[in-house]
């Protein structure tokens, strides 16, 4: 992932100040001084640094404030991260003169250049019904990138940003935008409308199930894959209607065998490795949705669940798949491992099978960081 620095640096706010410059907003010494300012600094406070000198440099009336940035929008070197701050820079600067519809097409024309996703928020706060009729409208518009913000721009849990409590509260307002967008030709928006979904399930299921089943219901070709995305963390919790949903029976008729661990002892640094073997015992195929659970050791000795996917696979009656999965437990800095006794478990349709114990040591002298957790294709199995 690239650094605050690789982002954001004095290039940056060079190349943002002759923009501007020969925008309008000569000379434009607060972005030319405020480069040297940004040592240190943490991604969001370079933006936040580099915001204040754009509302500095610009005019504060919003009319005049406007013009210069659209006519760096004429300016081809105008695009990318440069254009972050400005964003930003366009909603308070727009909010404070109480420019609110203005404000938000502004940042229609400037999300082709990098996404406003986070500088369409504060009107969203501000007036969120009022907001959202030009949300609406950006559902139509002929740049996919503009549709797009319309999805992503209202997801209630937007990564690393503030979320949108309103949103977060009901998520109705934002229904329509995604109804307007589930079959859309871009690739790039339907991502978002089924990450807009899934931030819906972590506070609204129901919603979430009813939504993905209204749109299975009049699909296009691409619709099925969009809700398996959407509804992944259903899936992953194992919630039957969404499993159903998907065409994956939590009561289907299967034997599991396994985890069988192979590393009963795991130090931090190497993988788990554990077998397991799954049979269709019924009369019919059965489309099946594999996970495994580790119960990682908290602090207090007590253990906490974390999914991770294994597979989706279709058995044929009296079919049996069998494999072995590697779990990386190499040193995060998302999460921090406690030693003890941990416990792994499969997930079948969403219904737990097998619970078996290892245990986690400090790092060995061998061992060594390997791949995150993802499938080998070296150990995996095969049906037979």
């Amino acid at each position: 992932m690239p650094t605050a620095d690789e982002l954001i640096n004095p290039r940056t706010t060079d190349l943002l100040a002759s923009v501007m410059a020969a925008a309008g907003a000569a000379p434009a010494t607060a972005l030319r001084g405020c480069g040297t300012r940004l040592e240190g600094l943490t991604f969001s406070r370079r933006v936040t640094t580099v915001k204040e000198a754009v509302l500095a440099d610009l005019p504060d009336a919003y009319p005049a404030f406007a013009d210069v940035v659209r006519s760096a929008l004429s300016r081809p070197e105008f695009t990318g991260w440069p254009t972050f701050p400005v964003n930003a820079a366009v909603a308070e600067r727009a909010l404070a003169c109480h420019v609110f519809e203005p404000g938000l097409d502004l940042l229609a024309a400037l999300t082709p250049r990098l996404t406003a996703e986070m500088a369409v928020r504060p009107f969203l706060r501000e007036d969120l019904p009022r907001a959202m009729r030009p949300v609406l409208e950006w559902t139509s518009h002929p740049d996919h990138h503009v549709r797009r913000l319309a999805s992503e721009g209202t997801r209630p849990r937007l990564p690393w940003a503030p979320r949108l409590t309103a949103l977060v509260t009901d998520p109705a307002p934002a229904l329509p935008v995604l109804d307007a967008l589930y079959q859309d030709p871009s690739e790039y928006v339907r991502r978002s409308v089924a990450n807009h979904l899934n931030d819906i399930s972590h506070d609204h299921p129901d919603t979430a199930v009813a939504t993905a089943a209204r749109w299975l219901a009049r699909p296009a070709p691409t619709t099925p894959a969009l809700v398996r995305h959407g509804l992944r963390s259903l899936v992953k919790a194992g919630r039957p209607d969404a499993l159903a949903l998907l065409g994956h029976d939590p009561h289907i008729h299967v034997q599991v065998v396994g985890p069988d661990v192979r590393t009963p002892e795991v130090h931090l640094g190497e993988h788990l490795v554990f077998g397991y073997e799954i049979t269709n015992t019924g009369s019919r195929k059965a489309h099946l949705v594999l996970d495994y659970v580790i119960h990682h050791r908290k602090a207090n000795g007590t253990l906490t669940p974390k999914v991770f996917k294994l597979s989706t696979r279709s058995l044929a009656p009296g079919e049996r798949w069998s494999a072995v999965r590697r779990h990386s437990f190499r040193e995060l800095s998302t999460r921090r491992y406690h030693f003890g006794v941990h416990r792994v478990e499969l997930q079948v349709n969403g219904r737990p099978h097998g619970l078996a114990a290892f245990t986690l040591g400090a790092p060995s002298d061998t061992a060594l960081a390997g791949p995150d957790g993802t499938p080998d294709p070296h150990h995996e199995g095969a049906a037979r």
